[in-house]
């Protein structure tokens, strides 16, 4: 069979699984089960190992499975990873969000960008590496819950350490159109509780209005917020240069005339080096704990305040020489260096010793919108990526 007609069979085989996974509906949060059992049986029918990590109620599941070399000789091992969890659909679409839709050169569907469009072109290629005489192990990482803080992939590294896998290539495959991104800035996540006691709003000195508390601790980030921005690193690559902070919403009381008891506040922090997601909490926490909760408790002895951390995505940074980037660039061609805003689960992979790179199919600039969608031309461009893979894999 000739080469063309192999990557046309690969690009017809990728479109059919890509349907599959996107007519599976595994919104962050909820179960993808389903879904990692379809990509297991792929993976075990070619000979694949493989073991899987759980969130609490058992419902949510990483996959971690393993083509092994039929004769190592030093090589790295490859990570292909990717996660499974989509963003909610909101309403506007013009097809049916969970069913595959193909007009001209797009294929419409959620999750078709971001990031299903990869794991069906990696699990459509598998049967190529499973039939190659591989020289290194080829690794497959199907992650849960990305899009909330990485929530999933936390509990994968902590098992990937248990058993020593803490070697490799990790070519995380989220939209970049197939450049190669070596850095991107943390996300930090937190949701912040105020309880005071509710009253009639006639006699405000007998009440602790959560929603004033929350308010003045909003206030004090916004005024960390500039602090942050003093904090700017001289040689920062990103933009904006420094550190981030947004306040994303509000939420309490229940009427004019009553003093709420409960509020929480959402807000995020993209730390451009660890230690401004340090010196934030510290400032933050201080403020709370030492200014506003002692004047709520003078009121109202049981009054609180309750950071929750939703979730904390470490930065992915750039290192000289990246064994992941130079492998990358040595099947592509391309030898630049780009930096993205969005997070990703790169720097978790990289904290325990894998060198990582960001590089899939699909812009990012079609992710989490109405009618997402992936170009046709960049599957193909990940399949032949693919297959420089499987080359640099092989006795």
């Amino acid at each position: 069979m000739s080469t063309e007609n192999n990557l046309q069979n690969l690009y017809e085989n990728s479109i059919k699984i890509l349907t599959d996974l996107i007519a599976f509906k595994t919104i962050s949060g909820e179960n993808n089960s389903p879904l990692i059992d379809y990509c297991e049986n792929i993976l075990k029918s070619l000979g694949a190992e493989s073991f899987r990590t759980y969130d609490d109620e058992k419902k949510r599941v990483n996959l971690f499975s393993t083509l092994k070399a039929k004769k190592t000789n030093g090589k790295t091992p490859i990570i292909l990873s990717g996660h499974t969890d989509v963003v909610p659909v909101s309403k506007g679409w013009s097809t049916d969000p969970f069913a595959a839709t193909i007009k001209e050169d797009k294929l419409y569907g959620r999750g078709s960008c971001d990031m299903k469009g990869f794991i069906a072109c990696v699990l459509a290629y598998a049967p190529i590496l499973s039939n190659s005489n591989l020289d290194r192990d080829i690794h497959f990482s199907f992650t849960f819950d990305e899009e909330t803080a990485c929530i999933g992939a936390p509990i994968l590294i902590k098992e990937l350490k248990k058993r020593g896998i803490v070697n490799g290539i990790c070519i995380v495959g989220e939209p970049t159109n197939m450049k190669i991104i070596d850095s991107h800035k943390g996300c930090y996540e937190y949701t912040t509780y105020f309880e005071g006691l509710a009253g009639h709003s006639s006699e405000p000195n007998k009440g602790v209005s959560a929603v004033e508390y929350a308010a003045r601790y909003t206030n004090k980030l916004v005024e960390l917020r500039e602090k942050l921005k003093e904090r700017e690193p001289k040689d920062s690559i990103f933009n904006p240069p420094y550190s981030t902070l947004q306040v994303g919403g509000i939420f309490g009381g229940i009427a004019h005339n009553v003093i709420a008891d409960k509020c929480h506040v959402n807000w995020e922090t993209r730390p451009v080096v660890k230690e401004d997601g340090i010196f934030l909490n510290k400032e933050i926490d201080k403020y709370a704990n030492e200014v506003l909760l002692p004047e709520m408790k003078k009121v109202y002895p049981n009054s609180s305040i309750k950071k929750h951390i939703i979730g904390e995505i470490i930065a992915f940074d750039r290192i000289k020489n990246s064994e992941a980037c130079e492998f990358v660039s040595s099947i592509t061609g391309d030898n630049s260096r780009e930096v993205v805003s969005f997070g990703t689960e790169a720097g978790l992979f990289q904290e325990i010793g894998i060198s990582t790179v960001v590089c899939g199919p699909g812009s990012i600039q079609q992710a989490h919108k109405i009618d997402e969608f992936i170009k046709l031309d960049e599957l193909k461009k990940c399949l032949i990526f693919l297959e420089g893979v499987k080359n640099k894999s092989i006795n």
